[in-house]
């Protein structure tokens, strides 16, 4: 197990966003921003949320699909009290000079949208995907569906415009999309072990967290996207595009030996992330595919 609490802490750097406490560590000659787990705002049983776990399962998801994603190591820190916490560190990859726009920032660079950086209305967000001049607009709408498709698996509702974006450097003038980031809040982080072991033991419970809730933080008519309906409608032929890619890349064996060589997760916590993920793939994902593969081909 790593112990980040001797780690040299970085004073001068921090953090925004409202996912737990975060301070800047150096690892192993690396700068990595350290993220502390939340107290929970729904669940009355947990001390503090599954965040970093979270964080830490859905990255190295997101890799196993072949995404550009942040590089995540799971750990442990002592705060001053004497209190010991599993923390996540995620890798500062601004390190080196290079900057962070997130997408917010870029989408209020479109001077006709309709809504401000951070409006989430689907339409504003792909009128903006084609308006920006960083990155060539086929490769950003690709990133954007496929990181919606993996989202969808995972159950991430909080993918919003503030936590996706495009590094540049100024100095060489060079642009390129950031690594998949901020996934804290995939796979139900304010699900106590009690309640995982009742979600399980109930298929209407496990069809409410697939088919009801969390649904994405993306909109459409101001209303926010049920994954399941979404993807299942095949009206977005990039998202359909995307799916294919995404679907043809999950390989769940694989998945469940990484949930089961996850550090720190209780017996229980291993099964239910395992049964949660192939639900999610049977009935959204796999759904979407059988209806893919019934379209008939234009004439």
């Amino acid at each position: 197990m790593i112990d980040f609490t001797p780690c040299e802490v970085n004073k001068f750097k921090a953090y925004g966003g409202a996912n737990g406490n975060k301070i800047h560590i150096r690892y192993q000659g690396k700068g990595y921003m350290l993220k502390f787990p939340s107290v929970p705002g729904r669940s009355k049983t947990m001390s503090y949320t599954n965040s970093c776990i979270s964080e830490y399962l859905a990255c190295h998801i997101y890799g196993l699909l072949g995404a550009k994603v942040q590089e995540t190591i799971l750990g442990t820190y002592t705060d001053r009290r004497g209190k010991e916490k599993v923390v996540v560190a995620c890798r500062d990859f601004t390190d080196g000079g290079k900057k962070l726009i997130e997408f917010a920032q870029l989408k209020n660079t479109c001077i006709d949208s309709e809504q401000n950086g951070y409006g989430t209305e689907l339409s504003t967000i792909l009128t903006a995907i084609d308006e920006q001049t960083l990155i060539p607009h086929a490769e950003l709408k690709s990133f954007f569906w496929e990181m919606f498709i993996i989202d969808a698996l995972l159950g991430n509702f909080d993918r919003h415009n503030g936590n996706w974006g495009i590094l540049v450097d100024e100095e060489k003038q060079t642009a390129e999309i950031a690594p998949v980031y901020d996934c804290g809040s995939c796979l139900y982080p304010q699900l106590a072990l009690g309640e995982m072991q009742g979600v399980m033991e109930q298929e209407e419970e496990i069809d409410k967290r697939i088919f009801v809730y969390p649904t994405s933080a993306i909109e459409e008519h101001s209303k926010k996207v049920s994954y399941f309906s979404f993807i299942s409608s095949l009206k977005n032929e990039d998202c359909n595009a995307a799916l294919k890619r995404i679907h043809a890349r999950i390989d769940m064996g694989r998945i469940d030996s990484l949930i089961e060589e996850t550090p720190f997760l209780e017996p229980i916590q291993k099964e239910f992330y395992k049964v949660m993920v192939r639900e999610r793939k049977k009935k959204i994902l796999d759904c979407g595919m059988e209806r893919l593969l019934k379209q008939k081909p234009p004439v």
